[in-house]
Order: C-alpha cells, then sequence, then structure tokens
C-alpha cells in the first residue's frame, strides 16, 4: 500500500474533507497540527480518513473488529484505484474508503439493487445512502451508484481495480445468486484486479452450506471464485475471533452488531441473556484474496 507523503497544508485538506465544514479557526489548528506532523513522519492518508468526524464514535468503536486499515492493506488498496463496494448496506465502509479514494483521485462504484421494481424498505435504503453519502462530493468524492444483478453492470467492463465485499455472501447462497454474481465481479475487474471477501466464516462447525446461519465454510467461496475464473492469490486471519464458537440461537445475528433474541427480526425477547453473546464481539471471519488473471500477452481471459 502506498504511504502518502504529504505537505502540510494538502495533508490538512485532506483531513478538513473527511472531517466535513469546519470553523476558521478550526481549520487553521488542524493545519497547524498537521504541519507540524508532517515536518518529521509520513501522514497516511488512510489514517486521516480513519480518524476524521465524519465517523461516528460507535461506528469508530467498530474498528477492533472490522479492522479496515489492515483489511484494506491487505487487499492492496491504494487511493488512485477504481474500486467497486458490493453491498455497502448503512455504508460503515462506504466511509472509509470513498474518502481515501478521494484523496488520491480514485474512483468509489457503490454497487447494490435496481430500483426497478423494488420495495419500500429498498428504495428508502438507497435514498438514504444517496442523501448521505452521493450527496456529498466535498467528503466522499464522486461515488456511482451502480446495480448488481438485474441486468446491471457493478462497473464498466474490466476497469476496477479491486471488487470487495463485506460479510455478503451468506446471502447469495441463500437466495440462490452467488455464482451469477462472482461471475459480475470477473467481468468488471480489469486483468490481474483483486476480489477481496471478509464473511463470517463456518470452519470448524457443523453448519449447513445454504446461508441459513450467516456463516460460509471457506471452501464454498474459494469454489464460487474459481468457477467464475479467478485464482486464489492468498488469505489472512486479520479478522478472525477464536472466541467466536459458532453455535449461537439465532445464526451469527445473535452476536453483536445484530444482537438478535428471538428468531422474529426486530422481536427482542427481555429474558434472553446477551452476556456471553456480547462478551465474544463480532464473528469470526475469512479474509480471502483473489485476482483475475492475466494472460501471457496481457489479454483478458473472458
Amino acid at each position: 500500500m502506498k504511504a502518502y507523503k504529504i505537505t502540510g497544508i494538502f495533508a490538512a485538506t485532506v483531513l478538513l474533507a473527511a472531517c466535513g465544514e469546519k470553523a476558521t479557526n478550526d481549520a487553521d489548528e488542524a493545519i497547524q497540527e498537521v504541519a507540524e506532523s508532517t515536518a518529521s513522519e509520513p501522514i497516511n492518508a488512510l489514517d486521516l480518513v480513519l480518524a476524521g468526524d465524519h465517523r461516528s464514535d460507535e461506528e469508530r468503536a467498530r474498528d477492533q473488529f472490522r479492522n479496515p486499515k489492515e483489511t484494506l492493506e491487505f487487499f492492496g488498496i491504494t487511493a488512485d484505484m477504481n474500486v467497486v463496494e458490493i453491498w455497502p448496506g448503512g455504508g460503515w465502509y462506504t466511509q472509509v474508503i470513498a474518502p481515501y479514494l478521494k484523496s488520491g483521485g480514485g474512483k468509489y462504484y457503490a454497487a447494490g439493487f435496481s430500483r426497478t421494481g423494488a420495495s419500500d424498505r429498498v428504495i428508502a435504503a438507497l435514498d438514504k445512502f444517496q442523501e448521505t453519502y452521493v450527496d456529498h462530493p466535498e467528503i466522499y468524492g464522486d461515488i456511482e451508484m451502480t446495480v448488481l444483478g438485474s441486468g446491471g453492470e457493478i462497473a464498466p467492463p474490466g476497469s476496477a481495480d479491486a471488487v470487495l465485499t463485506f460479510r455478503n455472501v451468506h446471502n447469495w447462497q441463500s437466495r440462490g445468486t452467488a455464482e451469477e454474481y462472482f461471475a459480475e465481479f470477473y467481468k468488471a475487474l480489469k486483468p490481474g484486479g483483486v476480489l477481496g471477501v471478509v464473511e463470517h466464516r463456518a470452519d470448524g462447525a457443523e453448519l449447513p452450506d445454504d446461508g441459513s446461519s450467516g456463516y460460509v465454510h471457506t471452501d464454498d467461496v474459494k469454489a464460487l471464485a474459481a468457477a467464475a475464473g479467478f485464482e486464489f492469490d492468498r488469505s489472512s486471519e486479520v479478522n478472525a475471533n477464536a472466541a467466536d464458537t459458532k453455535d449461537h440461537p439465532f445464526g451469527v445475528w445473535t452476536l453483536p452488531p445484530v444482537r438478535r433474541s428471538s428468531e422474529v427480526r426486530g422481536v427482542d425477547d427481555p429474558d434472553f441473556d446477551r452476556a456471553k453473546y456480547d462478551a465474544i464481539g463480532e464473528s469470526d471471519r475469512m479474509t480471502l484474496m483473489f485476482r483475475k488473471p492475466v494472460a501471457a500477452d496481457g489479454a483478458l481471459f473472458e
């Protein structure tokens, strides 16, 4: 990953863009602080983003489980890349990746659902993402919302340096769309491009392979990627959690952050003892990196 040596005023500009609008005196203090720090050591743009005021304390508290810096570094993400995030949801990773790419001239694609025929709930979620992120280019850059499935494209074919998905494969298993979606990832990537997968890991437990528990077997993810044409590159234990026994009454959703206490989503059991599951923290997760191969002559493999 590139570590950016940034001059005082430019680094302050990146910092202020990540933090949002500030009063003049705050801006002056920020510029002075960054200028002093850059006099002796390099500033990493990703560190600035992670420290930005656009992230709430609650969101920042989850860094200990999601390890965003270490994860993005493992996938080799640099600020000048074209990156597609699949199903960004409420945008926890959007708040990290999009400002980071903005700092280096990269491009962020948010690949989600189509509005055509969508439910009111999906439309509301898309509108919220638009209002929170897309409508604030001063912080997040020029985000492009695209469509996964439904005849859409997640990015122009052969244009993406990386496609990233965080805790989504179990949903595609349960919907029967995993094979189709992995083929879409392959299509969008440049030759040599990276597919990064973080997913709740079923390994070591007797769990079904249909996504119903929220956990997925590592070999199943590798098989999906291989069937789409990807080559396995490497894995990391950066998001592992040895305390996760994976035998929870309501699947992975028993654990934080969902903290489900009943079979029916949104209905809490007031007598459910949460202490054991809260102590585990977030789930044990695989972190896998795949590449789209490059032919000997540099041509795409189709």
